[in-house]
């Protein structure tokens, strides 16, 4: 399997649809999906690519490389709470200002230190 092919399955896994809604998504078929996915090194056309990636949310370069397109910020210490801020995201406005402030309290107190 390319790296390629593992960063797909799991940007996939990660937004949590089988291969064949996956597709759909794209708008390709779900035989399509399975040769980027498989161990035929296959890699899509330039503008699948930029569909697949738009559906993951993700660059087409980060598929193909592992690295993003002009990365001014170093995100990878950001994944780690990449289901934290989608459990965050779902929440109301005035749970999210009282969680704000008692994480800025707590980052206060760790910047003094």
């Amino acid at each position: 399997m390319t790296d390629f092919s593992k960063r797909l399955r799991s940007e996939i896994e990660y937004i949590g649809l089988n291969q064949k809604e996956f597709a759909a998504k794209v708008g390709i078929s779900k035989r399509a999906l399975e040769t980027y996915l498989g161990a035929q090194q296959s890699i899509p056309s330039a503008d699948v690519a930029v569909k697949i990636a738009a559906v993951l949310g993700v660059s087409v370069e980060y598929l193909v490389t592992g690295k993003e397109y002009k990365q001014t910020v170093d995100i990878s210490k950001y994944l780690q709470f990449r289901d934290l801020l989608d459990n965050l995201a779902i929440l109301p406005e005035e749970t999210l200002e009282t969680i704000k402030v008692v994480i800025e309290a707590f980052a206060d107190s760790e910047r003094k230190k």
